[in-house]
């Protein structure tokens, strides 16, 4: 029938704190999130641009971590390589030049980290503020924060420094995703994101243990045509 539920399902034990959770990001989406982003979008191209370039190079530092983590020294090579490069040449980060050399972005983080070494999803989990995620996902963030001060560059997350850093990453993440509560008028816009974010993920652990480089980019597609972000890469 039309009007049946989609064949969406995934494991989502806590689906009632969920949909409450999604609810109450989708709230204050549209009264505070989106507002900000709007604001932070009529700055100059040149300022915006520079603020996203400096919080992608400090990401780099955990992408290292768990490059290294991963057994994946190439990428971690690669991730050294960009910082050292844009921290010194780009001008503490501000400017890109390492994708100008064709050394890609290619951010990871300690959530793939657990999928590489086979660690299951674990449970769907809507956090509150961060959006779609599983169990698994939830711990990598922990881990991620881990490593952000384990590697803290010149005190940037330590004090009200860290807050303040925090609050335009989020700034930045927001102003630069596409998507939109609610937008496609679906009744049934929480399964659909919960099974793109699941599945996208479930694509992304398969590359992560060896299937093909073209199942990586299905994946990435899959989250660019979508607009949906993970927590995490």
């Amino acid at each position: 029938m039309a009007n049946d539920v989609p064949p969406m399902q995934s494991y989502d034990p806590w689906e009632r704190a969920n949909r409450f959770t999604y609810r109450f990001n989708a709230r204050f989406d549209e009264h505070v999130s989106l507002p900000i982003s709007s604001a932070y979008r009529r700055l100059p191209s040149p300022i915006r641009t520079g603020v996203h370039n400096f919080l992608s190079n400090l990401r780099e530092l955990d992408s290292i971590v768990n490059y290294l983590l991963q057994a994946r020294p190439a990428g971690g090579l690669r991730s050294l390589g960009r910082f050292v490069i844009n921290s010194t040449v780009g001008l503490g980060g501000l400017i890109d030049v390492a994708s100008r050399m064709e050394l890609a972005n290619s951010p990871t983080g300690f959530g793939p980290t657990l999928a590489r070494w086979g660690a299951h999803q674990g449970p769907y989990l809507v956090i509150p503020l961060l959006g779609p995620s599983t169990l698994r996902d939830a711990i990598g963030l922990l881990g991620d924060f881990g490593a952000y001060y384990g590697t803290d560059v010149a005190g940037f997350y330590t004090g009200d420094g860290g807050l303040l850093l925090g609050s335009i990453y989020a700034v930045d993440q927001r102003s630069n995703t596409a998507f939109r509560y609610y937008a496609s008028a679906s009744p049934f816009e929480y399964e659909h994101v919960r099974f793109l974010y699941v599945h996208r993920r479930l694509i992304e652990d398969e590359a992560l243990r060896g299937r093909t480089p073209r199942e990586v980019g299905a994946g990435a597609a899959l989250a660019t045509a979508t607009g949906v972000a993970a927590t995490e890469p």
